[in-house]
């Protein structure tokens, strides 16, 4: 999937009108998520991404210490949007994440964080029941 496409997604998920409010989005999300996780799960998190894409995760001050709701405060106000609208865009994101990498990649992620994060995780286990 390259980037227009990988955005395009983003819009139509989280029902925007611009291409810059997807990619504010996007940015917001897989930043904040890209600080939390170890610098390898990162990495590897964002090796099938377009490039474009993967420096949000990859650039990142990784291994950062913080809880879920710490987590949504964050996108929150990276995205210039409320934490129910960031929870919403967080798991639409991470969604369409897991359907472009590995499953053992998005796996993996899940496995470092801590139970309060499962949430973020929601989309993509209902997907596989």
């Amino acid at each position: 999937m390259n980037y227009k496409d990988f955005v395009g997604q983003v819009q139509h998920r989280l029902e925007y009108a611009q291409f810059g409010q997807a990619v504010r989005a996007t940015r917001a999300v897989l930043t904040t998520l890209g600080e939390r996780l170890q610098e390898g799960e990162a990495t590897d998190l964002a090796s099938p991404l377009p490039m474009e894409i993967d420096r949000y995760l990859t650039e990142a001050e990784h291994g950062q210490r913080f809880d879920y709701g710490e987590f949504l405060d964050r996108v929150a106000e990276r995205g210039g949007v409320d934490r129910a609208d960031a929870n919403y865009h967080a798991q639409q994101i991470v969604a369409l994440v897991a359907e472009v990498v590995p499953p053992g990649n998005i796996d993996k992620a899940d496995a470092q964080l801590p139970d309060d994060f499962d949430t973020l995780f929601e989309l993509i286990e209902a997907e596989a029941e």
